[in-house]
């Protein structure tokens, strides 16, 4: 879940990170009363989940009440990448020297948390990681950020004084940030040094990891800030349900669902495999019911009750249970699980339109079962693309 820049400055407040004094408003009543307590000049920002809002009018200076009001009044009635704008962040203006950039995130390949810090902040970020000026640090996942590693990144930045402290100092605290919110991005960019010498967050960026928002929860709440979907709509009860499906039990993915008005229910898994069997799904002319993505190993429960919920939904005609070549998911568990949601359901897995193709760990387990049913299945000398025509076939001759 990705937070709106306020949201992120709340938590960064709650950690001694400093910001600009500010309040996020969503009238100009509000806002002419929050100014009341600042000084101009002010800046105001469209608190929208989308990045460059600086090129695109998202971001402006105020500096009377009489250019406050005219701004507010236009960007509370604006859009950026079509998303609309209904709240603001007011804030004063921060006096800056110099921009730096400060990020925090994971390293598939390194297996780490990476810290990466650049004299080049605010939207020269891009051009100063393309052209190398940037300084990565990692940090093995299970540990914390000694002091003097932040001590070396500040003098990476040619810091000293006052100054190499303040740095050292915002980035303890971000990897603090980073890691008791479960994130997966925590990014101050541009972290600003001021004309006194301190440093400031001018904006930030934080991603919390969905699958630690059962966790993150009551601490999030509490700060004011609330759990959302970032759908562009409100969940369907099919979509909450597999959401609650997903979380009883943290091994694997079985509930990362979209629901659709098709009739052809999907449990597919493999990274951009999945998007690939969704499209030929509807390229040989079927109808997806949804999109739901399985994979990590996840339990025979989980994929029982997510198979299940399929299996309730109105209209469905039809299961496709796709995958590409897993080495993560034991495809056996896969057939379990799918068999024993046709038997709880009271539905005969044999006359029922299904096709099932996965392959990988424990595949010939998994077809024994599968035979055993007597469910049609292809194995890997079978594409996905080939597994999609079939289930769409198998629907329209078996399934009406």
């Amino acid at each position: 879940m990705r937070l709106y820049e306020y949201e992120g400055k709340i938590l960064a407040q709650s950690l001694g990170i400093p910001t600009p004094r500010g309040q996020m408003v969503v009238s100009w009543d509000e806002a002419k009363k929050a100014a009341n307590d600042f000084a101009y000049p002010l800046v105001v920002k469209a608190q929208v989940l989308s990045g460059g809002r600086g090129k695109r009018g998202g971001i402006k200076f105020c500096e009377v009440e009489n250019d406050l009001e005219a701004c507010i009044q236009q960007m509370l009635s604006a859009k950026i990448d079509q998303l609309d704008i209904n709240s603001l962040l007011i804030e004063e203006k921060v006096d800056i020297e110099k921009e730096y950039y400060v990020g925090i995130t994971s390293d598939e390949n390194e297996k780490k948390n990476v810290i990466i810090v650049s004299e080049s902040g605010g939207i020269d970020v891009e051009d100063a990681a393309a052209s190398g000026k940037v300084k990565k640090n990692y940090i093995g996942m299970a540990y914390d950020l000694p002091g003097y590693k932040a001590k070396e990144m500040s003098k990476d930045m040619g810091l000293s004084g006052k100054a190499l402290m303040g740095f050292g100092n915002i980035i303890s605290r971000l990897y603090r940030l980073y890691k008791q919110h479960d994130a997966t991005i925590a990014e101050i960019n541009p972290l600003a040094l001021t004309t006194d010498g301190s440093f400031i967050v001018v904006d930030m960026r934080v991603d919390i990891d969905d699958d630690a928002l059962f966790r993150q929860k009551t601490r999030l709440l509490s700060m004011g800030i609330q759990i959302r979907e970032e759908r562009g709509r409100e969940p369907t009860p099919l979509e909450m349900k597999a959401k609650e499906i997903d979380e009883i039990d943290h091994r694997g993915v079985a509930g990362r669902f979209v629901e659709f008005d098709g009739d052809i229910g999907l449990i597919i898994g493999g990274g951009g495999a999945s998007l690939c069997i969704f499209d030929a799904i509807r390229k040989y002319g079927g109808k997806p019911a949804n999109y739901c993505e399985i994979g990590g190993n996840p339990t025979v429960t989980k994929v029982k009750g997510l198979a299940k919920l399929l299996l309730s939904k109105p209209g469905i005609k039809g299961i496709g249970v796709i995958t590409n070549v897993l080495s993560n998911t034991r495809v056996d568990l896969i057939a379990r699980g799918v068999i024993l949601a046709f038997m709880e359901s009271g539905i005969d897995i044999r006359n029922y339109p299904i096709i099932f193709r996965s392959a990988g760990s424990y595949e010939k387990d998994g077809y024994k079962i599968l035979e055993k049913y007597g469910i049609k299945y292809l194995d890997r000398t079978h594409s996905m693309d080939e597994a999609a025509e079939y289930v769409v076939n198998m629907v329209k001759e078996m399934g009406g």
